[in-house]
């Protein structure tokens, strides 16, 4: 029977599972493996060197897949930013008709985007960044709660409050991330008011993802309790998985004074390419959320969604409607 939501119908998908858009591990491989299994693939714009390596990677991922996939596109503050109307010119001329945007001020990006027909997903980490991405006129929401990888927001709220609390607002179609891997997950969003979910550090324990396996090991090996959060002090909070090298940043990101300049030289995003690319989990830091303690093999994407979809369908079916008095 499947599960059909808003989100699923909106996109064309087939189950309401979107791949997160990852630095390093968001390329064609992994994308095309997810949207094969009939969840949403994500190549991640800023992995790729160039506008023009992005289309390239965009032209390899449909001799991968002719099923729907998207361009995530993250837009962050910085003295030399690069340069994102470019990216978002190659998505475009390359016929991406999905795309997922985060990160600092979108509106000339989702207004290129809509103009030329693209829907627009827009990943944030609360209530009030929901509803003015929804005023800028996005498709869809991806609502970021602080169990996630990556950059939580500084509210530090967990999604078992912020879905439903964004769910009461938010009129287009939301879907949950941070926190999920598998079925109950699934069903848990979907009770919560959300209409699918986002995953990133599980979409890394897969086969499928370009990663070296000692860093899926790693993921599988882990618990809940094994991540760190660094630069809480530059309020530019971050969930990392917890290593030699994240325990050196929190210990001189969080000390009397403490400057960005501290903790430069551990946190660059060419050692954490290396750490994954290598294997070498000591090289740098390695983006994974509490999820960790929910991952337990290392599956292919299709496995994985399958096994997501028949799990939560059967809670949804048996357990849940079990529970209802006769």
């Amino acid at each position: 029977m499947g599960i059909r939501t808003r989100f699923t119908e909106l996109l064309g998908i087939e189950h309401p599972i979107v791949q997160g858009g990852m630095m390093w591990v968001g390329r064609a491989e992994l994308a095309a493996a997810v949207s094969n299994a009939g969840g949403l693939g994500l190549l991640t714009a800023l992995t790729q060197p160039t506008p023009d390596d992005l289309r390239r990677e965009i032209a390899r991922c449909r001799t991968l897949t002719d099923k729907p996939f998207g361009v995530n596109l993250t837009i962050l503050p910085s003295v030399s930013p690069p340069p994102y109307a470019e990216y978002r010119r190659a998505v475009i001329d390359s016929g991406v008709t999905i795309v997922e945007t985060a990160g600092h001020k979108p509106q000339e990006h989702v207004d290129d985007f809509k103009t030329h027909g693209v829907k627009v997903i827009h990943k944030c980490t609360a209530v009030r960044h929901a509803l003015s991405a929804e005023r800028m006129g996005v498709d869809a929401i991806s609502i970021d709660g602080f169990e996630c990888a990556g950059h939580p927001g500084e509210d530090d709220i967990p999604g078992l409050v912020l879905i439903p609390a964004a769910a009461d607002q938010v009129k287009i179609p939301m879907i949950a991330s941070g926190g999920f891997g598998d079925g109950r997950g699934l069903a848990a969003a979907l009770a919560l008011g959300a209409e699918g979910i986002n995953m990133g550090t599980r979409f890394c324990a897969t086969v499928e993802a370009p990663i070296h396996d000692n860093i899926k090991q790693l993921l599988v090996q882990n618990d809940e309790r094994a991540t760190n959060l660094i630069f809480r002090a530059f309020r530019n909070t971050g969930r990392v998985a917890k290593t030699s090298v994240s325990d050196q940043v929190v210990a001189l990101g969080g000390g009397p004074g403490a400057v960005f300049e501290d903790v430069r030289p551990l946190v660059s995003g060419a050692r954490g390419r290396t750490a994954l690319e290598t294997g070498d989990v000591d090289a740098g830091l390695i983006w994974a959320g509490q999820v960790q303690g929910l991952i337990h093999d290392v599956p292919t994407c299709a496995q994985l969604i399958g096994r997501i979809m028949h799990d939560a369908e059967a809670i949804i079916r048996g357990r849940l409607a079990g529970l209802l008095a006769a």
